[in-house]
């Protein structure tokens, strides 16, 4: 079994915590002929499409942590990141226009080093980099998309762009730590 009960739990409660955070992000604004901002009545709607563009940025960037540690016999176990989402939660419910928290990670057990450490941990930000290419590459060639899924690929694209570069990032805690220290081990 890829995903343990404990492990589905905390993937929905994480998704419900990120659809929150993100829903006024994903709010299409409409507007009448003089210009003044007409009620959305569909209330759900941004709560589901931010659930629809992070969710799989998300989890499918863990979950290729989880199956490439498991390829090397490790045991990988995914986790929802409460105090981090508390982070998300509180910053967005305060409004600030700044918003950074880590909502999951997985924890490995077992003993491994070098390029099968840098591989595990590149696989999250490599998840992110197809997801974003396959955004773009539908983008440019799908020429009778209907603007609500444009707006989901443009979505699609900018989120995934982003974690690939904030995850690559070689500083201690991101993933581009980890791959860079492992590759630089096996040189050195």
């Amino acid at each position: 079994m890829i995903f343990t009960l404990r492990e589905l739990l905390d993937a929905v409660l994480m998704v419900a915590v990120i659809g929150f955070i993100f829903k006024d992000y994903f709010k299409i604004r409409r507007f009448n002929r003089e210009g003044i901002p007409i009620e959305n009545k569909q209330r759900f709607k941004p709560f589901l499409m931010a659930i629809a563009v992070t969710a799989p940025a998300i989890i499918i960037h863990e979950l290729g942590h989880k199956l490439v540690a498991m390829s090397y016999g490790l045991q990988a176990t995914f986790h929802a990141h409460y105090p981090g989402l508390g982070i998300g939660l509180a910053l967005k419910l305060i409004g600030s226009p700044f918003l950074f928290f880590i909502p999951a990670f997985v924890q490995t057990s077992g003993t491994i080093s070098g390029i099968p450490t840098a591989l595990i941990a590149f696989a999250g930000p490599a998840v992110n980099l197809v997801l974003w290419l396959v955004s773009k590459i539908v983008l440019a060639k799908a020429k009778n998309l209907s603007k609500e899924w444009k707006i989901f690929l443009l979505l699609t694209r900018k989120i995934n762009g982003f974690l690939f570069i904030i995850n690559m990032i070689p500083i201690p805690g991101f993933d581009g730590f980890k791959v860079f220290t492992s590759i630089a081990e096996v040189i050195m």
